[in-house]
């Protein structure tokens, strides 16, 4: 049971309180909510998205999927997702995929669906494909200060 070193250093540094719930190991948020028993709503995945080489986190519950064109009409148009060397290279102590949805510790800025903000708790990957973070929801809007929020998901 382990997170990145990048995300526990910032969440000590900020004073977050989180659990690490451990759960079999899954190559998917969804996979990783039903996995831990929680509701796909409650966990928050991060998608890695490029705008000409700046990157971006998109914030969302696994139970959702991303409606780009929404996310371009938030952002902007040149927005696109970024492949996966990219996101290997701006989250290098993350397993692929497993990428926190904490931008401030890595440098990104972050944009929330507003479906998230309605939660009273949530999980989320902390760099494994086996563990998974558990704040209420005041910490994690600590965690990404002066991020945007916008309504760019669907319900899968």
């Amino acid at each position: 049971m382990t997170i990145a070193p990048t995300l526990q250093k910032y969440m000590d540094e900020q004073g977050i309180r989180y659990d690490l719930v451990p759960h079999e190991p899954t190559m998917s948020a969804l996979g990783s909510a039903h996995a831990g028993h929680i509701p796909g709503d409650r966990l928050a995945k991060a998608v890695v998205l490029n705008d000409g080489g700046r990157y971006t986190l998109a914030v969302l519950p696994a139970s959702h999927h991303l409606q780009l064109s929404d996310l371009r009409t938030e952002l902007g148009h040149g927005i696109h997702l970024a492949s996966e060397p990219e996101a290997a290279d701006v989250f290098r102590d993350c397993a692929l995929g497993a990428v926190p949805p904490v931008g401030a510790c890595y440098g990104l800025d972050v944009i929330i669906d507003t479906s998230i903000d309605q939660q009273q708790e949530l999980y989320f990957e902390g760099g494994d494909h086996a563990t998974l973070v558990h704040v209420n929801g005041a910490e994690f809007a600590r965690l990404n200060p002066g991020a945007q929020h916008g309504s760019f998901s669907a319900r899968t």
